[in-house]
């Protein structure tokens, strides 16, 4: 598989909060490296497209692929690596007050595949916040992530749990060249140990409820 370049010096996080340093492996460690990963999820927003969206490294490689499934009775996404293998499918809740999405390993949406439940924290929100219970967290009375996203929705910021230790964070880049190709480009930074597959799935699931809201 491609593994993202390594980077220069750790850029520090934009919002207050520290740096996460116990690893953090849920998909696989095939996708936590010990230096920061930058990524860069673009998708065409002048052209009817199916949904999805490339991730690339700083070379302009391709590392995961995500694709919708259009004209289905549920909501679902498959993020795919470069080779075009399934890495994560993600499926939504019908009829959640709370924007319910599932994140499943490869292609199944079988129960025991199930990685994690994502979401908002309240029913309500003026800006977008997730919480991230994963599979043997059962009761689900405290996240053990989080997602916060901007006022402006320009950014977000992944936590573990409740506390400030940060895992990776997104802001949306503009340039000339973007708005006239018709791009949409958030860039991620994934901080060492972090599983950048993993910090991706959650972007896909916050960036499906932030385009439901944008469309309603």
């Amino acid at each position: 598989m491609t593994f993202p370049p390594q980077p220069q010096p750790q850029p520090q996080p934009s919002s207050s909060g520290t740096i996460q340093s116990t690893p953090i492996t849920i998909i696989g460690p095939q996708y936590s490296l010990p230096y920061p990963v930058d990524l860069a999820c673009t998708r065409k927003i002048l052209f009817l497209t199916n949904g999805g969206f490339l991730v690339t490294d700083v070379n302009d490689t391709v590392i995961f692929k995500v694709k919708e499934k259009l004209f289905s009775i549920h909501d679902k996404r498959t993020l795919f690596d470069a080779a075009g293998n399934p890495v994560v499918t993600v499926t939504k809740k019908v009829l959640s007050m709370y924007g319910r999405h599932f994140v499943y390993r490869g292609a199944s949406t079988d129960e025991k595949d199930l990685i994690c439940t994502v979401k908002k924290s309240k029913m309500l929100q003026w800006k977008t916040t997730l919480d991230v219970f994963l599979a043997n967290n059962t009761k689900m009375s405290v996240p053990d992530f989080k997602v916060k996203r901007s006022w402006s929705d320009r950014s977000c910021v992944i936590y573990a749990g409740e506390s400030n230790n940060i895992l990776a964070q997104m802001h949306k880049k503009t340039t000339i060249q973007s708005v006239f190709l018709g791009k949409d480009k958030f860039m991620v930074t994934v901080y060492p140990n972090i599983d950048y597959a993993f910090i991706i799935s959650l972007i896909v699931v916050l960036d499906h409820i932030n385009r439901k809201r944008q469309s309603s």
